[in-house]
C-alpha cells in the first residue's frame, strides 16, 4: 500500500512518548519522512508514500509537511499538534511498521540540524540542486531514482533482522 507523507508523518508523531518527554521538530520530522522514503525504495523497490520530495534551502522537504507544520516552534510541534484528525494515524502492516522503527532506531538518536546537514551532503539534493547555491530557494524534486542509487549504496540500507534501539 502506499500511503501519503501526512500519514507517515502521523505514524512518526504516535510513536513518540510524549509522557516520557520526547519531542520532535518539523525538520527532524521532514528528515526522518525523506530516510524512510529513500529507504523504502532501496528494501522495497517502491516508494512508501506518493508526495514528491524537494530539495530545499533546509534539505529535502516534502512541501505538504512543511504547510501542515508551518508556524510550529522549531524546538518542537506541541502535543495538540500531534493528532490531527485530518491526517490520521495509518494502520500499518507488521513489515511496514518494522520498516519505520528501523528508520527511528537509525535516523531519530540525531537532531533536527545533524540530519539536515548529513542530507544536504549527499548526492541526491546535491544533483536535485544542480548547482543552485545552498542559500537560494529551490523547489526542484529529488527523484526517486536518484534516491535508490545513491542509498542503494549505504551500508545499512539492506533490510535489518529486527531494530535494536
Amino acid at each position: 500500500m502506499m500511503y501519503t507523507a501526512n500519514q507517515i508523518a502521523s505514524w512518526f508523531l504516535a510513536y513518540l512518548d510524549t509522557n516520557a518527554g520526547d519531542t520532535i521538530s518539523p525538520m527532524k520530522l521532514q528528515k526522518l519522512i525523506y530516510y524512510a522514503q529513500a529507504f523504502h525504495l532501496v528494501q522495497f523497490d517502491k516508494p512508501l508514500f506518493s508526495d514528491k520530495i524537494e530539495a530545499w534551502m533546509h534539505g529535502p522537504t516534502v512541501p505538504s509537511i512543511y504547510e501542515r507544520f508551518d508556524n510550529e516552534d522549531r524546538s518542537g510541534i506541541p502535543y495538540k499538534k500531534l493528532f490531527d484528525p485530518r491526517h490520521p494515524y495509518p494502520d500499518v502492516p507488521k513489515e511496514t511498521e518494522e520498516f519505520l522503527e528501523d528508520i527511528l532506531c537509525k535516523f531519530g538518536e540525531h537532531s533536527a540540524w545533524f540530519l539536515e546537514a548529513l542530507s544536504r551532503k549527499e548526492l541526491p539534493w546535491i544533483e536535485a540542486r544542480n548547482g543552485i547555491a545552498s542559500c537560494k530557494k529551490c523547489h526542484a524534486e529529488i527523484t526517486h531514482a536518484s534516491m535508490k542509487k545513491f542509498y542503494s549504496k549505504m551500508k545499512y540500507a539492506k533490510k535489518p533482522k529486527k531494530a535494536k534501539c
